[in-house]
């Protein structure tokens, strides 16, 4: 019963809480702090700032914690899960929506006019990127990086992710 809770605890302030983490916030504070009674309003604070702390969505990282407290890993799981639940299913719906749609003219046209903003905005935090590489790794480390990456993933095929892994490598022992 405990993993419904937690479920509903983090589900709920993700269906309402339009804005995203910060504006759930205080519907998390009403199921956890008033609904449920698994801390006080100060635990509660002191785990908002350790989320605010900490990179990455602050949502997900208050379900993970307040879920993990209360239900071990499946409590984690289960509150993580929650959190996005409502983005995916909403995304699901949107996306069968879009593909069923897809050979509509005003959605080729959408398409149309959507792909060079994504393009450009790919384009600027690329150039974003390679010019802060330039300043805080060097000219020649950048180069290095650049041709080598390129190589491996046009020229022999080598999966994205084992690039990224490389080039994290490469950074930690030559970039410290």
């Amino acid at each position: 019963m405990i993993l419904w809770h937690i479920f509903l605890a983090f589900f709920i302030p993700g269906i309402v809480g339009y804005g995203g983490g910060p504006a759930s916030i205080p519907l998390v504070e009403n199921e956890v702090v008033d609904r449920y009674e698994w801390m006080t309003v100060s635990e509660f604070s002191e785990v908002l700032a350790l989320g605010n702390a900490l990179p990455g969505p602050i949502a997900t990282k208050m379900a993970g914690y307040i879920g993990y407290q209360q239900g071990g890993i499946p409590g984690a799981i289960v509150g993580v899960f929650a959190t996005v639940a409502p983005s995916l299913i909403l995304m699901i719906i949107l996306l069968s929506i879009l593909y069923k749609f897809k050979d509509s003219p005003k959605v080729k046209r959408m398409t149309n006019y959507v792909r060079p903003t994504i393009a450009v905005l790919l384009g600027v935090m690329t150039y974003s990127f390679f010019s802060t590489s330039y300043v805080d790794a060097g000219l020649m480390q950048t180069i290095i990086l650049i041709v080598v990456g390129f190589l491996l993933l046009e020229k022999w095929k080598v999966h994205p992710a084992y690039v990224i892994v490389g080039a994290l490598v490469y950074g930690g022992i030559f970039l410290q």
